[in-house]
């Protein structure tokens, strides 16, 4: 994407409080996740590292903001940690789908006839499958830990990038840039590389940006159901899930979790809206004009 395109991007989105207030949740997010392990107020309890029974249900204080889980743990450390987590989940599982779709949509799109055709089948007979049952059954399959949380969503997701590539590139093959630089001789990979992957990506971008909350929720889903990452990772869903049975004297061990994941998400989306807006020149346009 050219320099001036993402200023004007970023440009638009200062223009609108929503989109701005979106882009500064992920921000906030993003800072966290990269600074998590030196920021906790409590390190050996945002790793799990200790058990003090005598801290044990404690509400939220000016020492606890967030208060305490069963194991005497601070959320409030536990959730500032998790943040990284979540980010590592959220990057890994859009990078790893993306690096799967876009290669298979776009050879399928642009080579079509039986090679694309069959492509295009494999890649039919994943999205039969409602992606959040499929994840569960990969990740119940690999086992519960980070990484299989990652390739258990990659795998249940990379088809809708490819099927979105898909159906771009076939919009843009047959365009009289695409036959020029046939002409001139260049090969297949080198077109497909340098002149259709390029104009074939904003719907992609969009959908990545939006996925990226959407693996933080599921992420999380997977911990809660028992089948994501291993305990005493401090995952925001796995600390729902640990503070959803002692939800009746201590509400807070799964509020704040919860909060954080609300939050993330709805940041994620917000922004995933902004860039969809941005990218469109029809919709770019109306802004504009709306804003002058």
């Amino acid at each position: 994407m050219p320099f001036e395109e993402v200023r004007l991007i970023f440009r638009l989105i200062r223009m609108n409080p929503i989109s701005m207030t979106g882009l500064v949740i992920v921000t906030i997010f993003i800072i966290l996740g990269i600074l998590a392990p030196y920021i906790t107020p409590y390190p050996e309890d945002a790793w799990g590292l200790t058990y003090n029974i005598d801290k044990r249900y404690l509400p939220p204080s000016l020492e606890h903001p967030f208060g305490t889980d069963e194991m005497g743990r601070d959320v409030l450390s536990r959730v500032i940690l998790g943040a990284r987590f979540s980010l590592l989940i959220s990057v890994g599982v859009v990078g790893l789908a993306l690096l799967i779709g876009i290669p298979i949509g776009l050879v399928a799109g642009y080579l079509g006839g039986r090679a694309g055709t069959l492509l295009m089948r494999v890649t039919d007979m994943f999205l039969a499958f409602p992606p959040l049952l499929l994840a569960i059954a990969l990740a119940a399959t690999l086992g519960r830990g980070l990484i299989n949380v990652i390739i258990a969503l990659a795998i249940s997701w990379w088809p809708w990038y490819s099927r979105l590539i898909y159906v771009q590139v076939n919009s843009i093959k047959n365009l009289p840039y695409v036959d020029a630089a046939k002409i001139i001789g260049l090969s297949p990979i080198k077109i497909m590389v340098r002149h259709v992957l390029p104009n074939a990506l904003t719907p992609v971008t969009v959908q990545a940006a939006l996925d990226m909350g959407s693996a933080i929720l599921e992420a999380a889903g997977l911990s809660f159901l028992g089948v994501g990452v291993k305990p005493p990772t401090p995952e925001w869903g796995l600390l729902v899930s640990e503070g959803w049975a002692s939800i009746n004297i201590a509400w807070w061990s799964s509020l704040f979790p919860g909060l954080a994941i609300l939050v993330t998400v709805i940041g994620f989306n917000l922004l995933a809206d902004a860039v969809r807006e941005a990218m469109d020149p029809r919709l770019r346009k109306a802004i504009v004009m709306r804003r002058l």
